[in-house]
């Protein structure tokens, strides 16, 4: 028997069925993924705040790793690669940031860099695995083979974990992203002046270690502006010169060491350890990211401005360096003084004693880690922990760069002089560079900045 359906019925069906499609509409219209697409920030589901520090960390960890056991035909090339891979780090996340921007167009020479999909979603702890894992291949060509299956092994690691995370076509654009920073950086960073021929320098008495390292680019242009020593030594062997005093105060203390005090000054020494380019300051980041847990922006900015700063003061210093070539306290004390049976507490570093390399980093660091985590940041470093020397105890990051100068007289391997001016000129560079970038965008104060950076 037929059933007969009357209009009124008809009509009611479409109603149900056009219902139903509209229905079916609105549920892909809420979809995760497509309702990302229509969010702020480029698609973005989740912004670079809202996750942890822990693919930061766990690449610093690999990067001091390699520092440590990667000898580079030049040590100082160590400050770079700090800088650039703190650089690709933060370009490979700061997209997902709601205040924070690219220094594309704001660093020397490097006028673009790759630029997401917008519409498109992105996981960045992807992003900033990629580009890790594919900067410090670049960097490091020639580690060790245990220190490269290290790289494949924490970026594989990371990936099985983050591919649970997203959709297969989310982190394979994320892992493009990142990849695409590393290589536009590396591609950039050939162009730094480091591989450049140097031609021997004129020194009368000592080896001159890179002595043309002070040619070499800034990250940033204008860095070093006010930083240049407002006084330097004026050679003089007459005992009541301030150069004579300068020297005899080194060998003075030599005579009264402490057993503290020796063990301060092999601290410093970093050797065996992160001896490298001012790495001894990324240490010192690391563990204080493991301490404080901040979120991966936080981390990223912390990283990229550490090592940009590190970089563009040893720049200055090298400059100044071989601008003075004041001579090391060894042969002064021994020769001039008439010492011969000074020793230093270890070999002094074949380079001019005017200004501290490692003062004038600690000048840098102490600038970046002020404004990161604050002038009355308490701190212990464990850098040496697993070769058994005593940790180093720090009120204030003024307080360990002020210990890192004293550190290199009480080794006699640096005049007061040397420490004290080199720390000033980190810590001008430092604060130039601070002034001169932009990592904040336009349409947020101050007032948004300071408060992310308070927060973890």
């Amino acid at each position: 028997m037929k059933v007969l359906f009357k209009p009124t019925t008809y009509i009611f069906l479409l109603v149900v069925a056009f219902a139903s499609c509209r229905k079916d509409i609105k549920q892909n219209e809420e979809d995760p993924a497509v309702i990302s697409s229509k969010k702020d920030n480029h698609g973005q589901s989740k912004h670079t705040d809202d996750y942890s520090s822990e693919v930061a960390i766990k690449w610093m960890r690999v990067q001091l790793r390699i520092i440590q056991t990667t000898p580079l035909p030049i040590a100082l090339s160590n400050s770079y690669n700090m800088g650039y891979a703190g650089l690709a780090l933060y370009e490979s996340v700061v997209p997902g940031s709601q205040h924070y921007q690219t220094l594309a167009g704001q660093l020397t020479g490097l006028s673009t860099l790759p630029s997401i999909m917008k519409g498109h979603k992105y996981h960045w702890p992807t992003s900033a695995n990629a580009a890790l894992a594919a900067i410090n291949r670049y960097l490091y060509p020639t580690t060790s083979a245990a220190n490269k299956a290290s790289i494949d092994s924490l970026e594989n690691a990371l990936n099985t974990a983050y591919q649970n995370e997203e959709s297969n076509a989310t982190f394979q654009r994320s892992v493009n992203f990142g990849k695409a920073i590393a290589l536009a950086i590396y591609n950039w960073s050939l162009l730094d002046g480091t591989s450049n021929p140097c031609p021997p320098y004129p020194s009368p008495s000592i080896v001159a270690a890179a002595p043309c390292w002070g040619d070499n680019r800034l990250f940033v242009t204008g860095s070093t502006n006010g930083s240049a020593p407002a006084w330097h030594p004026v050679y003089s062997t007459n005992p009541s010169s301030a150069y004579f005093l300068a020297e005899k105060e080194v060998y003075d203390v030599s005579l009264t060491l402490t057993p503290a005090q020796i063990a301060t000054a092999l601290y410093y020494r970093d050797n065996p350890g992160w001896q490298n380019g001012g790495s001894h300051y990324l240490q010192m980041l690391f563990q204080i990211l493991q301490i404080e847990h901040p979120n991966l922006e936080k981390s990223a900015i912390a990283f990229a401005k550490l090592g940009i700063s590190v970089a563009d003061a040893l720049v200055e210093c090298w400059k100044v360096k071989y601008q003075y070539n004041i001579d090391r306290p060894i042969r002064y004390i021994r020769e001039v003084m008439g010492h011969p049976g000074f020793t230093p507490l270890f070999p002094t570093p074949p380079h001019p004693d005017f200004i501290s390399g490692h003062s004038t980093a600690a000048g840098a660091s102490e600038i970046v880690f002020d404004e990161m985590f604050g002038k009355h940041y308490h701190f212990t470093n464990h850098a040496y922990d697993y070769l058994g020397m005593p940790p180093q105890v720090y009120t204030s990051f003024a307080d360990m760069a002020e210990q890192i100068g004293n550190s290199r007289v009480l080794a006699g391997i640096h005049t007061r002089n040397a420490c004290t001016i080199g720390r000033q000129v980190g810590n001008k560079i430092a604060q130039n560079i601070e002034n001169k970038l932009n990592f904040k965008k336009k349409d947020h104060g101050d007032h948004d900045g300071d408060n992310d950076d308070e927060e973890d």
